[in-house]
């Protein structure tokens, strides 16, 4: 289970990261419901596996175009796009990516905090019908 802090009577949630002891086996990736999870050194979109288009403003006030290529996070292992993670939220009951991990290396991500409310809204947002 993913470490939860309560901070002002909220309950926040850790985001989820894969740390450098990946051994690029790609059990998670298919797992994810959010297509947040890449190979390493691979161009991401926030179009992937979303429904969203165009120019978009995401929850963190970050402008974007969801169908440009973004970046590598990672060149040596699988990476997740934060920014797309939801932690499984509105899918299943915990994050998938985690759960069948042969090397435990889907861990929280104490740098990117959101409430189980805020990952929901963003899962929403994400999936909104066309």
């Amino acid at each position: 289970m993913l470490l939860l802090q309560q901070i002002y009577g909220r309950t926040l949630i850790m985001a989820i990261i894969i740390t450098e002891d990946c051994i690029n086996c790609g059990a998670c990736e298919p797992e994810c419901p959010n297509t947040a999870i890449y190979e390493g050194a691979e161009d991401w979109r926030y179009k992937d596996g979303t429904n969203l288009k165009g120019d978009i403003i995401l929850s963190n006030g970050k402008d974007v175009n969801a169908e440009e290529f973004q970046m590598p996070i990672s060149d040596e292992f699988y990476f997740i796009a934060s920014d797309k993670c939801t932690e499984c939220k509105g899918f299943h009951e915990e994050p998938q990516c985690a759960a069948v991990c042969p090397v435990d290396c889907c861990i929280p991500d104490e740098n990117n905090v959101e409430t189980e409310q805020e990952l929901l809204k963003k899962q929403g947002f994400m999936h909104k019908p066309d």
